[in-house]
């Protein structure tokens, strides 16, 4: 129990950071502020995660914590290889896309 304590502090730690180096504030999602480069490397890495679990025999949260950070790891080296630009130093988007939700949503209903 004290070893998912530390992986879900961990976790917290870097979504903070993650929220802190966006400037967005409290209890805002990350993923509402991503542009689509950002937010397509998300899916492409999740998608394999899962794809990649599915396909374990044994399963625990060990495993599927590790293979969550495996696929992080290649997908950023991925990138750089690439020349891409690392999700860290790509932009926020101006508007979140809940913001844009509402915009869209004020406009229709005019």
């Amino acid at each position: 129990m004290r070893k998912e304590y530390t992986e879900g502090n961990k976790l917290r730690k870097v979504i903070n950071d993650i929220a802190k180096r966006k400037g967005l504030r409290y209890r805002e999602d990350i993923l509402d502020n991503m542009d689509s480069i950002e937010l397509g490397a998300n899916i492409f890495r999740v998608t394999q995660t899962e794809d990649l679990l599915k396909k374990q025999i044994e399963k625990s949260e060990k495993i599927a914590t590790d293979t969550h950070y495996k696929v992080g790891k290649k997908v950023r080296q991925t990138i750089k290889e690439l020349g891409g630009t690392m999700p860290e130093d790509l932009e926020t988007p101006k508007k979140s896309l809940k913001e844009l939700d509402k915009y869209n949503d004020e406009l229709i209903e005019k």
